[in-house]
């Protein structure tokens, strides 16, 4: 597991142990953003939130491409603790928020703080479908992306997500058994 491109790039970071995080492969990863800087063009400016994010892997790679700041969420103590020492390892601590929080929870305290976000990557774990779509209901009750963002959904690929009526699934990418699922707002 390694940063792939940017100011960190060819860094390795700490892996988690055991299985309960499992982190998103190299090659899902470089097509994501390969994906993300088509659309963009430029990371520079923008905020990410990485949702669930376990080893931090995400959003680390986009700090290293140049987003000015990203949040981190995730309810298992492990994984922050290693989110902080990757944090550490590429020197982006000063660019990133953690908190310790269940999803639900910080969605719903993200939306009183009127943030917004232009990247929300949201890597559930694959075993609860029904997180999955509990978190994608949220994100659409509670509108957290600025103008022209984008939520990139990772999901085990034999699961379908099903988008309320504001969120529209523009992209679906299968790697193996990972689909990413590119959605943005649409009212």
């Amino acid at each position: 597991m390694r940063v792939i491109a940017g100011s960190a790039r060819g860094r390795k970071l700490n892996r988690p142990t055991g299985k309960t995080v499992r982190p998103t492969a190299d090659r899902v990863k470089e097509a994501l953003f390969s994906a993300l800087i088509s659309r963009f063009g430029s990371f520079e400016g923008l905020i990410v939130l990485d949702l669930f994010a376990g080893s931090g892997a995400l959003g680390i790679e986009a700090l290293s491409r140049g987003v000015a700041k990203a949040i981190f969420v995730d309810s298992h103590p492990e994984s922050i603790t290693l989110t902080r020492n990757n944090l550490s390892l590429t020197g982006f601590q000063d660019s990133a928020t953690l908190l310790l929080m269940d999803a639900p929870k910080a969605l719903k305290r993200f939306s009183t703080e009127g943030r917004l976000f232009d990247i929300i990557f949201v890597d559930p774990p694959y075993s609860d479908k029904e997180l999955s779509q509990v978190i994608l209901n949220l994100l659409a009750d509670l509108a957290l992306l600025a103008r022209g963002g984008v939520i990139v959904f990772e999901t085990d690929s034999r699961s379908e997500l099903t988008p309320p009526d504001n969120i529209q699934l523009s992209i679906r990418k299968i790697y193996g058994d990972t689909s990413l699922c590119f959605m943005e707002m649409t009212g």
